[in-house]
């Protein structure tokens, strides 16, 4: 597995709740840096790029994340909202939407009981800090990304379980 192949972990998980109540959790970026390890802060950029107060984002709206990880420090990113499909689907492409450093993507099917809460990220292809990792050993790319790939599902179990408990309370 190669970064250049833009490798892909997801996780779904079933939430005692209908999709109206899931979407408004799955769209607020600061809860999802709540659930996660890596993302420290997530913050709106101001209107026009961000949401006016009071109104939802949408596609094309940005929001900066500063994240810290053991290994790779600190740093801050600017993702920009790629698919925001109301009660069906919310995505983000980190740094360029053309080229992205990775792309992340939330899918709500309703279900006899509720929702399925799905999420998916996907490395790459755009240039990150694992990329200079990479281009400093590049005989270890496969681990270097599988291990990364661990982080991504590991965070990604913990961002589900978070949203699902706090909309089946």
């Amino acid at each position: 597995m190669r970064y250049a192949d833009r490798p892909t972990v997801e996780a779904a998980v079933h939430v005692a709740a209908p999709p109206d109540r899931v979407w408004p959790l799955v769209r607020d970026i600061e809860l999802v840096a709540e659930t996660s390890d890596e993302l420290q802060e997530a913050q709106w950029l101001p209107a026009p790029e961000g949401p006016a107060d009071g109104t939802p984002p949408a596609v094309g709206h940005r929001f900066r994340g500063r994240n810290a990880h053991p290994q790779g420090g600190e740093w801050e990113t600017v993702s920009e909202i790629v698919e925001c499909d109301e009660e069906r689907a919310f995505g983000w492409a980190v740094m360029d939407p053309a080229n992205p450093s990775a792309r992340w993507r939330f899918t709500l099917t309703p279900t006899e009981g509720g929702t399925e809460l799905r999420q998916w990220a996907q490395l790459g292809p755009g240039p990150s800090n694992l990329t200079e990792v990479i281009e400093r050993m590049p005989d270890k790319e496969e681990r270097i990304v599988a291990h990364r790939l661990r982080e991504f599902q590991q965070g990604i179990e913990r961002t589900l379980a978070g949203i699902k408990e706090r909309a089946e309370s």
